[in-house]
């Protein structure tokens, strides 16, 4: 069993679609810890809808959380505080896939933050799209990991920007699995096209 780690330079760069893609290439598990907002339409069931195997598992997050902010935030709004204690990985012989939320110094309560949920063990794949700001906010993340021992890869979302992901690959050497174009639209069979090319470079 291996355990894949998704985060992302910032929100909204497409962690979940990238997650769902992962999940339906090696049939794995997945896992959202912390969840803030949209718990009709949450994230694990976004990707339990656009994942074709019949393999995958989606379990229930750890924290709940109504309101969409960072989880701290969230938390204190229903008197609550998060601790790592409670967020147990749930117990598989699967491959797992864990989706953090935003980027990895998103606070979960006064001292710990999403890269506290991250273990040695876990291969971590860093999410990265296009932005003003983004060559900043991904060599920030990405050398963060780096020095901490993980093992990292990245995938691009969006357009490609040639110059910056040349850059950022001088800068950090690490492995690319793979890019998510902007798509029409993201649906199972979307997703299973992904799922395949990026099967070969996923570790």
């Amino acid at each position: 069993m291996k355990t894949y780690f998704v985060t992302g330079i910032s929100t909204d760069v497409g962690k979940t679609i990238a997650s769902a893609i992962i999940v339906e290439a090696l049939e794995a598990d997945y896992f959202k810890p912390v969840q803030a907002g949209e718990l009709d339409n949450c994230d694990t069931k976004k990707v339990n809808r656009l994942v074709s195997n019949s393999k995958s598992t989606f379990h229930s997050n750890s924290y709940a959380l109504q309101t969409p902010m960072s989880p701290h935030g969230a938390a204190e709004l229903e008197n609550l505080t998060i601790e790592l204690k409670n967020i147990k990985r749930p117990k598989t012989k699967n491959n797992l896939i864990i989706e953090g939320a935003g980027g990895l110094m998103v606070p979960l309560n006064n001292s710990e933050t999403i890269l506290d949920l991250i273990h040695p063990i876990d291969k971590v794949i860093v999410v990265s799209r296009h932005y003003l700001g983004s060559i900043n906010h991904t060599l920030l993340t990405v050398n963060t990991l780096k020095e901490k021992g993980f093992d990292v890869s990245i995938i691009y979302s969006g357009d490609e920007h040639k110059s910056t992901e040349s850059i950022i690959k001088k800068m950090t050497g690490v492995q690319v699995i793979g890019r998510i174009n902007d798509e029409p639209y993201f649906d199972k069979n979307v997703i299973k096209e992904y799922a395949e090319i990026f099967k070969k470079n996923l570790k």
